[in-house]
């Protein structure tokens, strides 16, 4: 794959489409809170041992008044946890990076030329930042119950997954989202249903859900998302990003 830029790029706040709004992002950080000397008086070099998890989304939107834009979602300052995606573009299989955290400011600056942006810091909050593949193509919207197109995740995996869900609109009774996989793409192995990899039914909009499997859970090659209804609807909008974990991780 050759190298990108940013161009065509998108992000979701709690089911909520900002991408209109936000016009750049100053940190999309993970990794390690820091490190612990722990260099002992018999060594000629350093040793250290990696600390918790971290990570923090850092963004600047552009002030919108509108229903369900910017100042609507962002001023609200909630105490609770966000779940914020950025998606490196909006095709299947695409990167995104997901945060599970705390929105801790709103603020507003209007510069001398009459320019009015907002930066926006999200820290995380128990998980970390986790980049995943959109198994969504940026936004997909499904009229009925509908299976969509695989992603090819390679070789296979035997530590669980973790699963985002951004519900952006819903119109209708109740719509289920699931994983399913196959280790050869439906070839001689059908597609079945992800251990754990149901989100909770969906019966309106917008809203958003992590999920995670078993630690030591086997995921087979390719993965894809499918959806079903009891009660029936007419429209789910909705991105999922899924991270299958190379090695053994724990939250």
């Amino acid at each position: 794959m050759s190298k990108q830029t940013g161009l065509g790029d998108a992000f979701w706040l709690d089911g909520y489409d900002l991408s209109g709004d936000v016009g750049a992002l100053g940190r999309i950080g993970g990794g390690l809170a820091g490190t612990q000397d722990m260099t002992g008086i018999n060594k000629s070099a350093m040793e250290r041992a990696g600390l918790a998890r971290d990570g923090a989304l850092e963004w600047t939107s552009f002030f919108n008044p509108g229903t369900a834009a910017a100042h609507e979602v962002l001023s609200t300052l909630p105490f609770t946890n966000r779940i914020a995606t950025y998606g490196r573009g909006t095709g299947l299989g695409s990167p995104a990076a997901c945060l599970i955290g705390r929105q801790i400011n709103y603020d507003p600056s209007r510069a001398a030329d009459g320019s009015l942006t907002i930066s926006v810091q999200a820290l995380a909050d128990g998980y970390g930042l986790e980049w995943g593949r959109q198994l969504t193509a940026g936004v997909r919207t499904d009229t009925g119950a509908a299976n969509g197109a695989s992603v090819d995740f390679g070789a296979v995996g035997s530590f669980g997954l973790q699963a985002w869900l951004h519900v952006t609109a819903f119109t209708g009774t109740d719509a289920t989202i699931r994983l399913q996989q196959s280790s050869d793409d439906g070839g001689a192995d059908a597609f079945a249903n992800v251990t754990g990899g149901a989100f909770t039914q969906v019966t309106a909009g917008p809203t958003s859900e992590r999920i995670q499997t078993a630690r030591g859970q086997a995921v087979e090659r390719y993965l894809r998302v499918v959806t079903s209804t009891s009660g029936g609807f007419s429209s789910l909008s909705f991105v999922v990003v899924v991270s299958v974990n190379p090695v053994s991780v724990v939250f």
